[in-house]
């Protein structure tokens, strides 16, 4: 554990507190920034800093560190957190803490207050939330009485004590602090315990008897905190008392003094009949469920329809820039470069925008509002049998549309742990990229029969695949929880606020965000990614020889042209790879050809669609409604004349892209969002395994039971 890092002349002040209490709204009020506030637990995920201007003197260093409930790390928000208040590791203790404390909440919210108090840090308590209290709130000079600390009471977005709370940093930071008037005693058994660890801390470090505890309680509570030695590991397990006992000791001491001290001054509890009438629907097990799913419908509808004009747009305004500036340059190695590889990139890019601004618009909405705490409420139960946080359904849900947003939507679950295995089964889901895929296998391979005389097969196929998504989700969810990432059992901590109306500026400035996160980094990797695959598929050049007897008209210009660009393709590195994974690919009952489908559906999934187009000589422009392509497909036959696609085969390859990590935008993503090329090497080892195992299964179970 490193003691306090350098003192710099800059005065460092932090903004602590409960999540949901208004430390982001406060840190924007005096820095001028533009963080991201939410009336959801859990907005801040990481510390933020900015400049706080004061007439009277050089401008002072603010902090928004994460919200944290107390100072026992159960997240790794919260060790951020922890880290920044204690100045643990190569962090700088703060000269100030301004602890936001919710006035509606406050013997909750005063819990926090202690602690700090404990290590020896000088606070002002900033009480928010008054407008909400009213007339129930205690006189701020009592409380000021009962804690030792200055108390100021604010409403930012009503700018109530914003000016007075400046004055108060200003006066804290220019005076003695006083004493405190909490001070834990711990028993005798405690005091052996804590004798026991004192010599492993550092020894220049202030109330150092404090941090003894801390050190205990935190390191029984089950997550691996950094900056922690590892000889204060072992003297703090291998002590012979529980560390239950530990807590039920000093959390009861605790609460024991806010009850004496501060329960008197409470005027009652402030009304929220609004909240609670609304609750009585919304949390209801049946009427809430309907509420929810009406919900949910609104904004999978969003993601999946209400985008499709925006992306269709995109995609246009793209392909006919690549066509003028074509028209401009001429043919050439130069002019592919800036069409497909730049051009192409920028668009493959900017096509998931739509769907991503749409997405948490709509989280913005709900989280602004409440509605989304409860969501994760209504959803806990159900999501814990598989393993899963309740947090994570809407990342799952949102996968239907597409895997970059869902996963960037994990940030709103706390535990690392909860973030990285939704993440790594996010992508499992169907997203609306694999249905052109979809549509074109099954349209061409399974005729439009009834099965058991009244289930039309295309249909049916289209719904089982979604129904196979879900379930192969959750059960790889289940595994993984079992495997790669054990962890205890996570009980869902979360505040339910109050419902609000939503700030439109809010919202729009959290879409910014994340829309200028995507572009700047996410968005970076994608244009390298796709530069890259199409420099697989358009190289090396050969000069091309019309084969014998091609016979070519005026009329078959077109013809001729999409036949040289497949002998293009087949000649690229790419088809060449295609044919190196073919003795691989082979037991899935794929050929060459199929390879190279799926080496440029790395791209994108639907790319799959549009290469085949140009394997079999129809047109890059060929899509899932293709008659041409289709055809083609239905007549292509292997070495000893038997058909290529059967059935059988078409089930193998949408098996295939359904578990596959088909998609390099996805692998981007989660590479950002990890920053961790093993997490990220990991899902695509598993997905690419499980989709080859399964196809084979698929495959080769059905060759033995003579469907070949």
């Amino acid at each position: 554990m490193a003691s306090q890092a350098m003192v710099t002349s800059r005065p460092l002040v932090a903004l602590a507190g409960n999540p949901n209490t208004g430390k982001s709204t406060l840190f924007n009020r005096l820095t001028g920034s533009r963080v991201r506030v939410g009336n959801y637990p859990g907005v801040t995920t990481d510390r933020r800093s900015g400049l706080l201007q004061i007439e009277v003197r050089e401008p002072l260093e603010l902090l928004d560190v994460p919200g944290t409930y107390s100072l026992v790390s159960r997240s790794a928000e919260e060790q951020v957190a922890i880290d920044a208040l204690l100045g643990l590791g190569k962090n700088r203790r703060p000269d100030l803490v301004i602890v936001c404390v919710d006035a509606t909440q406050l013997l909750r919210n005063l819990y926090l207050v202690l602690q700090l108090q404990e290590m020896g840090l000088r606070l002002l308590v900033a009480l928010t939330m008054v407008d909400e209290a009213g007339d129930l709130l205690p006189p701020p000079s009592y409380l000021e009485a009962a804690l030792g600390c200055r108390v100021i009471p604010v409403a930012v977005p009503r700018e109530i004590g914003v000016s007075d709370l400046i004055e108060g940093i200003e006066t804290e930071l220019s005076t003695p602090s006083p004493e405190p008037r909490w001070c834990f005693g711990p028993s005798a058994k405690l005091r052996m315990d804590l004798d026991a660890v004192l010599p492993h801390l550092p020894a220049d470090w202030p109330q150092l008897e404090a941090l003894a505890l801390w050190a205990l309680m935190s390191i029984d509570s089950g997550d691996e905190l950094a900056n922690i030695p590892e000889d204060l590991r072992l003297s703090v397990r291998n002590r012979e008392r529980p560390g239950l006992e530990i807590d039920d000791e000093v959390i009861e001491a605790r609460y024991r003094w806010l009850d004496r001290e501060i329960g008197p001054l409470l005027r009652g509890h402030p009304p929220r009949t609004w909240t609670g009438r609304v609750d009585r629907v919304l949390l209801h097990p049946v009427w809430g469920f309907a509420a929810f799913i009406l919900v949910m419908f609104l904004l999978f509808q969003s993601l999946f329809s209400w985008s499709d004009p925006v992306i269709t747009g995109i995609e246009r305004l793209f392909a006919s820039g690549g066509m003028g500036l074509a028209a401009v340059l001429g043919p050439g190695i130069l002019t592919d470069f800036l069409v497909d590889g730049v051009i192409g990139g920028v668009g493959s890019v900017l096509v998931f925008l739509p769907q991503i601004l749409l997405l948490f618009f709509f989280l913005g909405l709900m989280e602004d509002s409440g509605y989304l705490a409860r969501i994760a409420y209504l959803m806990d139960r159900i999501m814990r049998t598989m393993k899963l946080h309740g947090r994570a359904f809407v990342p799952l849900l949102s996968g239907f549309a597409c895997a970059i947003p869902a996963i960037m939507a994990t940030r709103t679950m706390e535990r690392r742990r909860d973030r990285l295995l939704t993440m790594m089964v996010v992508p499992l889901m169907t997203c609306s990229a694999r249905l052109p895929v979809y549509t074109l296998i099954i349209a061409s391979l399974f005729p439009p029969t009834l099965v058991w005389g009244f289930i039309p097969i295309q249909p049916a196929l289209m719904v089982g695949m979604y129904l196979f998504s879900v379930t192969t989700a959750l059960l790889a969810a289940w595994v993984l929880s079992k495997t790669v990432l054990q962890a205890g059992e996570s009980a869902l901590i979360l505040e339910l606020p109050p419902y609000r109306l939503p700030r439109i500026k809010d919202v729009v400035n959290m879409m910014w965000e994340r829309a200028r996160y995507f572009l700047s980094e996410a968005g970076t990797m994608i244009l390298v990614c796709t530069i890259v695959l199409w420099a697989l598929l358009s190289f090396p050049k050969h000069p091309y020889v019309d084969e014998p007897g091609l016979v070519v008209s005026a009329t078959s210009d077109v013809t001729l042209q999409r036949h040289r660009q497949g002998e293009a393709l087949r000649r690229s590195y790419g088809g060449q790879l295609g044919r190196f994974l073919e003795p691989v690919i082979a037991p899935l009952g794929f050929d060459w050809k199929i390879g190279i489908g799926l080496i440029g559906a790395f791209a994108a999934r639907e790319v799959f669609v549009s290469t085949m187009g140009i394997v079999y000589n129809v047109g890059s422009e060929a899509n899932e409604k293709s008659t041409t392509l289709r055809e083609a497909i239905r007549g292509e036959t292997r070495a000893d004349g038997k058909p290529l696609y059967t059935p059988l085969t078409g089930l193998s390859l949408l098996i295939f892209f359904a578990l596959a990590c088909q998609c390099l935008s996805t692998l981007a993503v989660v590479r950002r969002e990890t920053g961790s090329l093993r997490w990220t090497g990991f899902l695509l080892f598993y997905m690419s395994s499980l989709a080859w195992i399964s196809s084979f299964a698929v495959y080769q179970g059905g060759r033995l039971l003579g469907f070949g």
